[in-house]
């Protein structure tokens, strides 16, 4: 029985009876020298990471000299106190613009209507001559204190005309209510409804702002089918 176990048993290589270890082929071992080889070559030419320099800093800079460094310091504080100083000043010039400007605007508030006074002083003077040459002459020569008191008035509407005060037009204009005041309206022939057919009052303006409107009384339609701007009497 054992003799037909052993005849069936596949004889051992010499390699396995020697321990089990299976042999390398020449060829083999030589390429895998050489592959290894190879890449410790290509590790040991690979360049190494740059390194980046550190950027210069104030810890970096040079020590400067005492003598140097208080010539520096007062430089600098001269410099200061110039600052100083120029910013002194500007505050006292702004102050006193700013104390003259306070001035000058409470003066226009005050007299800023002087040169007009000074103007109508003349008008009153004129005014007050014609008075007294109507007084003088017993009231007999009204022709000359006509005169006197039509000069007034031109003197005066050149003062208004100087400061520009205009005369609101209305005679003969489409009522306005933003420059007239209709007192009443009136039945008239011939003229367009809320036409201004006669002022009762004159109207100024000091440039384009209304000082005081014009009083005035419209025409209406015979029919009373007009437009009433003010009513037929002042309310």
């Amino acid at each position: 029985m054992s003799g037909k176990r052993d005849e069936g048993r596949k004889p051992k290589s010499a390699a396995e009876d020697e321990g089990g270890s299976i042999p390398i082929d020449p060829e083999l071992e030589a390429a895998l020298r050489e592959a290894m080889k190879s890449v410790g070559e290509s590790e040991t030419k690979r360049p190494a990471p740059a390194r980046t320099a550190p950027e210069p800093g104030l810890l970096d800079a040079e020590p400067v000299p005492e003598g140097e460094a208080e010539a520096v310091a007062s430089r600098l504080r001269e410099e200061l106190a110039g600052t100083e100083d120029r910013l002194l000043r500007l505050q006292a010039e702004f102050e006193n613009f700013r104390k003259r400007a306070l001035r000058e605007r409470q003066e226009a508030a005050q007299y800023g209507s002087q040169n007009l006074f000074k103007d109508l002083v003349s008008v009153v003077d004129n005014l007050e001559r014609a008075i007294a040459h109507a007084r003088e002459s017993g009231g007999g020569d009204l022709a000359s204190f006509l005169q006197g008191v039509e000069l007034v008035q031109r003197e005066l509407l050149a003062i208004f005309e100087k400061n520009h005060v205009t005369e609101v037009e209305a005679l003969g204009r489409p009522f306005d209510p933003s420059l007239h005041e209709a007192m009443a309206q009136v039945e008239s022939g011939g003229v367009s409804p809320n036409t201004v057919i006669e002022v009762l009052q004159k109207g100024f303006q000091l440039r384009d702002r209304l000082v005081r409107p014009a009083r005035v009384i419209l025409a209406k339609a015979a029919d009373g089918s007009g437009r009433n701007g003010g009513g037929d009497s002042a309310g």
